[in-house]
């Protein structure tokens, strides 16, 4: 871990209570620049000056916390290096930012965001690492080559392991990098930067939308594109200037009140709730599996400190930020449709695909996509799912229904099914006995799925008074709009 000389400690009592925009904000700092910050000063506004200029406009620049207060290290720490008399490092840690910050990366670092880096050894990965990619990109730290795919794309949200060469420099395939659940060579995860950019660090960019929108975004998370769609985003849009995104406290009601954005809810300040870096303490579901599961449940997985926290409360914790613009009888409402919509997902189609996915295992190549099947179903639940999950929590209604319950259905009964019926045939003709077995048990759970009254109407048997009221309420229908 870095460690900061004792005449710069001060400054860390500084920052924590840092937070007026006030020109005179250095009179509770240092009462001036540091020597060693001094120097660097001299040199980088002159060879980096975008970078000079972006500081000069920080509340770093403003409080007297210069380049060396952030950027000096041990030399003992893996990453340190001399620069001109100086010992630093490239990285500034969640642990360095947490010398000064300690109550927001505690948050941070008990969230999903810094475990992103998970992502490394996941199922996602294989596609980026084996199905799309090679071992064309040779670094020092990968002689045997690394995927520039994985490289390029999920190393760069979720955060790759950067890696120091021998030299001291940081190896290519790893850095630059600010993927949210980096793994820095000082032992801690997560990139504070992937929020707050350096070195200008705006609370009014972190709490752009734009900024979730860099990650959140695409087939499988398309977040931003939901925000875009939904009343929320409109009226930010509409009503960007109104914002106040610069202010210190930005309460709900108080400091603003014509839109919220990400921050807004899952993040900000209320007149109850104090700013959280932990972006689950406000979500009632995880949508992120197969199935959609309750976020005590994944984070008992993580070993984070959220699995003590139930979902009841987080949901009250969000209730609270939208009592800010509604009344409490919209905002249950809202939660039973969205409830709904999550028993609809979980019951119709992840419960059942999950179990057909399983017995069709045996009849299949032993190899991850591999199979056409294995695309069908992680797209199914990995992007449509996600999707018509996701577009209801936002309240995005093209996304909850074209691009996903419509996309889920069609691709379930004229995808999936087809090529579970494919499968079934392979297997029953098949000259060993343990795939035709497995093709009975099969066609077992398939005639098992398409008897539930969720998929009955696929084989023509909807329940006649089900049949009979449709039949009368287009009739109804038809009348009413004649």
């Amino acid at each position: 871990m870095k460690q900061r000389l004792l005449s710069i400690l001060g400054i860390c009592v500084f920052a924590c209570i840092l937070g007026s925009a006030s020109l005179h904000a250095a009179a509770i700092g240092p009462a001036e620049l540091s020597a060693q910050s001094k120097k660097c000063v001299e040199c980088h506004k002159q060879e980096n000056t975008s970078l000079y200029q972006q500081w000069g406009d920080s509340k770093h620049y403003r409080g007297n916390v210069g380049c060396f207060e952030c950027h000096s290290a041990d030399p003992s720490d893996a990453d340190a290096f001399k620069h001109y008399g100086a010992t630093i490092s490239v990285i500034v840690s969640p642990k360095d930012c947490g010398r000064c910050h300690e109550k927001e990366v505690e948050e941070f670092i008990g969230s999903h965001h810094a475990q992103a880096g998970r992502i490394l050894g996941s199922l996602d990965n294989v596609l980026a690492e084996v199905v799309e990619g090679n071992h064309g990109m040779v670094t020092e730290a990968f002689p045997e080559g690394v995927s520039a795919a994985a490289v390029n794309g999920c190393w760069q949200c979720h955060g790759s392991e950067v890696k120091v060469l021998p030299s001291g420099k940081l190896d290519p395939a790893t850095w630059p990098n600010t993927g949210i659940g980096r793994i820095n060579p000082d032992g801690s995860r997560g990139s504070c930067a992937a929020c707050h950019s350096r070195h200008e660090f705006s609370v009014a960019q972190a709490r752009f939308p734009d900024t979730c929108g860099k990650c959140h975004m695409g087939p499988d998370h398309p977040q931003i594109e939901i925000y875009n769609e939904s009343k929320h985003g409109i009226a930010f849009r509409a009503n960007i200037d109104e914002m106040n995104l610069d202010s210190e406290k930005w309460i709900p009601g108080e400091d603003y009140s014509a839109a919220p954005t990400c921050a807004t809810c899952h993040m900000s300040a209320t007149k109850n709730q104090p700013v959280t870096h932990d972006i689950g303490m406000r979500i009632s579901w995880n949508n992120r599996p197969v199935m959609s599961v309750r976020p005590e449940v994944s984070d008992a997985k993580m070993n984070l400190p959220g699995a003590n926290v139930p979902w009841q409360t987080r949901r009250q914790n969000m209730k609270d930020v939208c009592i800010s613009c509604h009344t409490t009888g919209w905002v249950d409402n809202w939660y039973e449709q969205y409830d709904g919509l999550i028993d609809l997902y979980n019951n119709k189609f992840a419960k059942p695909g999950k179990a057909l996915y399983a017995a069709a295992k045996p009849l299949l190549r032993p190899v991850k996509f591999g199979n056409k099947l294995d695309f069908i179903w992680f797209e199914l639940w990995h992007h449509e799912g996600r999707r018509a999950r996701h577009g209801a929590s936002m309240m995005g209604p093209d996304y909850t229904h074209w691009h996903g319950t419509y996309e889920i259905a069609k691709h379930f009964y004229v995808k999936m099914i087809p090529e579970l019926e494919h499968l079934i045939d392979a297997g029953l003709n098949s000259s060993k006995p343990e795939k035709v077995e497995a093709a009975k048990k099969l066609q077992e759970t398939l005639d098992e799925v398409l008897s539930d009254n969720n998929h009955k109407w696929f084989k023509g048997e909807m329940d006649p008074e089900e049949a009979a009221a449709r039949k009368k309420a287009a009739a109804e229908f038809k009348a009413r709009y004649k």
